[in-house]
């Protein structure tokens, strides 16, 4: 197979909430996954970027803007995770798989990934 491999999905996720009469709730989400002979993380971070800059939300510290901030997630290799922040909310990570979730999905090579919700801006 040919590489790198980039792949890209715009979907709903569920999640329970009880204050709702079906008890559940559905947000949408962009989901993107770079794959290839080292982990691409400066690529998976010039997409969102360039999501970012589509959705007119610069980067910055200021109030409507985006910014990342390093963080931890069990699915990433230490210290290679960012949290993503806009509009004064956490909206999604970012960062490099750890070799465990790469293993368990039968991968042989590194993979980063970058998940944001994207309602706020719709």
């Amino acid at each position: 197979m040919p590489l790198p491999l980039k792949l890209f999905e715009i979907s709903d996720i569920v999640v329970k909430d009880s204050g709702r009469d079906v008890g559940a709730r559905n947000y949408r989400h962009l989901c993107a996954v770079y794959y290839n002979k080292n982990p691409g993380f400066e690529i998976i971070h010039g997409l969102l970027d360039r999501i970012m800059q589509l959705l007119n939300v610069p980067p910055g510290e200021k109030k409507g803007r985006y910014v990342i901030k390093a963080s931890e997630g069990s699915a990433f290799f230490p210290g290679r995770c960012a949290e993503i922040l806009a509009r004064g909310q956490s909206i999604g990570k970012l960062g490099v798989l750890h070799p465990d979730v790469i293993t368990k999905f039968e991968l042989t090579m590194p993979c980063s990934s970058l998940e944001i919700n994207i309602e706020p801006f719709l």
